[in-house]
């Protein structure tokens, strides 16, 4: 049997239990909870391990256009995709259910929500479209680069760079709307307690996609063993990331966060 996760934004118990009606007729089962948005608190980490849970194979989430105005609604949600495409991967299925039949364009969406599906909830004919959409093969999208978020009400918010293959000669990590507050390196997948900084930069100014960007780099060799972490106070609008480059031209990798 396949397995969503519902998370359900500013929605009634009644609106709850109607979709899970829905998709156990099609044979789906559904655990999930009722969002928080508080960003102060990181609520939006308290769900990852249960979504990353290997029986689950979908995440839906019933919102209304109206709540999707929200920055610090779109932040979180765009936080919790990042860390489940982490795991997961890129092409994990994500679908939106949306309350009304207003149009939602997923191209203004967050960019780690910009390739999930739209359906309408009033529509049960969404019901048959998640059954197809759980048994269509997965096509595993591999970017060059990782990227994961941490958040910890003890320790903060983090951001995880690094290759996939190969190596980088350091890193660069930017933010737009706030700035970087501390940066390590260490090994992949968890925060170290300690690292040494080859060549630490700060304060580093950059104008990319009509945006102003504040970067930190360092110059530490990184492998698809290790990476570079920073600590972000605020919630940027994106963030910008890329391999350290003495040269004037390099590929960088931009992120809508909002």
């Amino acid at each position: 049997m396949k397995k969503i996760w519902l998370s359900a934004v500013n929605s009634t118990k009644e609106e709850v239990q109607k979709t899970q009606s829905v998709l156990q007729q099609y044979g789906i089962a559904v655990e999930g909870h009722f969002w928080l948005d508080d960003l102060d608190k990181m609520a939006w980490a308290a769900p990852r391990q249960a979504i990353l849970d290997a029986k689950i194979n979908m995440w839906a989430i019933i919102v209304g256009k109206e709540d999707l105005a929200s920055p610090t609604l779109r932040y979180g949600l765009a936080l919790l995709a990042l860390t489940v495409q982490a795991a997961k991967g890129q092409d994990f299925p994500i679908v939106i259910l949306k309350k009304s039949s207003e149009a939602i364009p997923s191209d203004n969406l967050p960019t780690s929500l910009s390739g999930c599906d739209i359906l309408e909830l009033n529509n049960t004919a969404y019901g048959a479209k998640i059954v197809a959409k759980l048994h269509k093969p997965i096509t595993h999208t591999i970017p060059p680069y990782r990227l994961d978020v941490y958040g910890i009400p003890q320790i903060g918010q983090w951001f995880e760079v690094g290759p996939r293959d190969g190596t980088w000669s350091g890193a660069l990590f930017g933010t737009s709307g706030t700035q970087p507050c501390l940066h390590i390196v260490g090994k992949a997948g968890q925060l170290p307690e300690k690292s040494v900084l080859n060549f630490p930069q700060q304060g580093l100014e950059i104008d990319l996609v009509g945006r102003k960007f504040t970067a930190w780099a360092v110059q530490n060799q990184l492998d698809s063993a290790s990476s570079y972490y920073v600590k972000v106070d605020g919630h940027p609008d994106s963030i910008l990331f890329s391999a350290y480059s003495m040269n004037e031209t390099a590929e960088v990798f931009v992120i809508k966060l909002k």
